[in-house]
């Protein structure tokens, strides 16, 4: 990736909490348009890496840089940014209208711009007929899409997706990462944090995993799976039992299991990231 075209740009970045070392010299780059997904197991170090990426933390060491205009402790480039945390920043005794209102003064923008705004970024998640709603009455998953809609608010250039699906329904999961797409596609820049994997295999372009407070692997989800998702996997299953074999040849080992004996069916299971992200770390994500 060139780096003169980064909306996002960390060097070196080193954070410390007493004797802890929370992060420890991780690097990147993220282009403009770009999915970029950021794994790895509680305690990790990628929190810590968002919070100074958003301002919210000061480094101890290393360089962030936001489109090219400077840190993120610089308030002009502050609001080039929008979070949606995993926690929900909403008010429940207010309606969508109000908390989108309310959150858009927070950034200045006039009222004409914020009604005009509110009633894209409601469109653009889907509630436009439910932003009149208290949203105490909200589902999850309408509650998380209105968590988007108030990051979108003042139109940043970097969005930050924390758990974005966190708890939801089938329905709006899919319409978040059908939001998360089309924001792309529009020239928004998101970095994305999940723990579910296959989330990340869908709409990342790349992806971190992110480990004992240093980077493990950084690439395409394709290169990654390639470089460090082992063998296939074939599953032979016969009458009285069932047959996994890690192989890389699976043709001749189905051959040669047929000509032993007869079996039932079979498959091929081909490596995925959720193996990628055990074979880097030896721990599941959510240990």
């Amino acid at each position: 990736m060139a780096i003169l075209s980064a909306v996002l740009q960390i060097k070196e970045l080193h954070k410390r909490f007493g004797a802890t070392v929370a992060v420890d010299g991780i690097s990147l780059s993220i282009e403009k348009g770009e999915i970029f997904g950021l794994l790895g197991p509680n305690g990790a170090g990628k929190s810590t890496t968002v919070n100074m990426a958003v301002g919210a933390l000061q480094p101890d060491s290393g360089e962030i840089c936001i489109a090219g205009q400077g840190a993120p402790s610089k308030p002009e480039v502050r609001r080039m940014i929008g979070v949606a945390p995993q926690e929900l920043a909403l008010y429940d005794e207010m309606s969508g209208v109000e908390n989108l209102h309310f959150l858009g003064s927070l950034y200045g923008l006039s009222r004409t711009t914020l009604r005009t705004r509110i009633g894209e970024v409601l469109e653009e998640v889907g509630l436009q007929d439910r932003g009149g709603d208290r949203v105490g009455g909200y589902s999850g998953g309408m509650k998380r899409r209105l968590n988007i809609a108030a990051a979108l608010i003042h139109n940043p250039s970097l969005l930050f997706l924390d758990e974005p699906t966190a708890g939801v329904d089938p329905q709006s999961r899919n319409k978040i990462l059908e939001t998360t797409e089309r924001l792309a596609k529009e020239g928004t820049t998101i970095v994305y944090t999940t723990h579910y994997m296959e989330e990340a295999e869908r709409v990342c372009h790349r992806v971190a995993i992110v480990d004992g407070a240093k980077i493990k692997a950084i690439d395409t989800v394709a290169n990654l799976i390639s470089e460090h998702g082992g063998q296939d996997t074939l599953v032979v299953e016969f009458q009285d039992e069932t047959l996994r074999l890690q192989t890389e040849k699976p043709l001749e080992e189905l051959n040669r299991l047929a000509a032993e004996r007869a079996f039932e069916r079979f498959h091929l299971e081909r490596p995925t990231l959720e193996q990628v992200f055990l074979n880097l770390t030896g721990r599941s994500l959510r240990d």
